[in-house]
């Protein structure tokens, strides 16, 4: 296999393994759905501790399908469609 197609799946293996939990593909699909949310909104609609949703999303910001920016006191999430996570998301639990 080319080093060149090793890296490119290295990468979406990468992105998988950080969608790899039901929190995680919850807050995806509910990213998906409402197009933005912050960590207070995720923690209702969970029912988790703001601290395990914060860990989550770092976990997956930090493979880059999500992003989040600032509005005052809050970050204000979305998805970024790094690898097709939109599609993915979509066709996986929709």
């Amino acid at each position: 296999m080319p080093s060149k197609d090793y890296e490119k799946f290295e990468q979406k293996a990468e992105i998988l393994k950080a969608i790899a939990h039901p929190v995680r593909l919850c807050i995806l699909r509910g990213l998906l759905q409402e197009g933005e949310s912050n960590v207070g909104k995720m923690t209702t609609c969970l029912e988790i501790p703001q601290a395990t949703v914060s860990q989550h999303l770092a976990k997956m910001k930090a493979v880059g399908i999500i992003r989040g920016k600032r509005k005052g006191t809050q970050v204000i999430y979305k998805l970024t469609n790094v690898g097709n996570i939109e599609a993915l998301v979509k066709n996986f639990l929709m």
